[in-house]
């Protein structure tokens, strides 16, 4: 069993006394993306929610290198990265004050240079002090995904990454996902845009 593979296996989810979805199965190994489709209400962000431990399954199980995600729960907050559609951001915080934040919840201190550079890939030189309530949309957006460069995590869960990014960003973030399972990450997201993401690749789409 590779040490960098995700098996999700006969997944159910219930919300409020009915059933969302049920028996989702598939595989992700290093070097492969997976674009994660639906309608509305399917169930796609708490497919992600699942995936990352953060809630719990109904039926079905999680595998992080063969092993249930229960079981190995450390090791796979470390190996993984989920990024919610609802940013998790502090307004009152300035981008630089959130990235390093995140950064040291997540067990991965980060120093201010490192985090700068991070800001200033995704256009955010000169911004980085501002207080985040008084950036746009997609400037907060690009602030959260300036995790994507500062993470040693080998998984990315990324729930609507796109939302909020002009052309520029969005081909900026798909040579950064290119770049990370190029290097031999996985990344698990939802859209409801298609890009054109390289590499290996699958999609799998839950029934509403």
């Amino acid at each position: 069993m590779s040490a960098t593979r995700l098996d999700v296996q006969g997944l159910a989810c219930e919300r409020g006394g009915r059933a969302l979805f049920a028996n989702v199965s598939f595989s992700l190994c290093a070097g492969e993306w997976m674009h994660l489709q639906g309608d509305n209400g399917a169930g796609k962000t708490s497919l992600l929610r699942l995936v990352s431990g953060l809630s719990p399954a109904a039926a079905g199980e999680v595998r992080w290198a063969g092993v249930p995600i229960r079981q190995c729960a450390e090791v796979y907050r470390a190996q993984m990265l989920y990024l919610g559609h609802t940013l998790s951001l502090k307004d009152d915080l300035s981008a630089l004050e959130n990235l390093q934040f995140e950064a040291a919840v997540s067990g991965e201190p980060l120093d201010e240079t490192r985090a700068r550079q991070g800001l200033a890939t995704l256009g955010l030189r000169g911004r980085e002090h501002l207080p985040l309530r008084v950036l746009s949309q997609g400037q907060k957006r690009r602030a959260a995904l300036a995790r994507l460069l500062t993470t040693r995590a080998r998984l990315w869960l990324l729930d609507e990454p796109f939302v909020a990014l002009d052309p520029g960003a969005v081909t900026q973030l798909v040579d950064l996902l290119g770049q990370h399972v190029a290097q031999g990450g996985l990344v698990l997201y939802t859209s409801h845009q298609t890009v054109p993401m390289g590499g290996t690749g699958h999609h799998y789409r839950l029934a509403a």
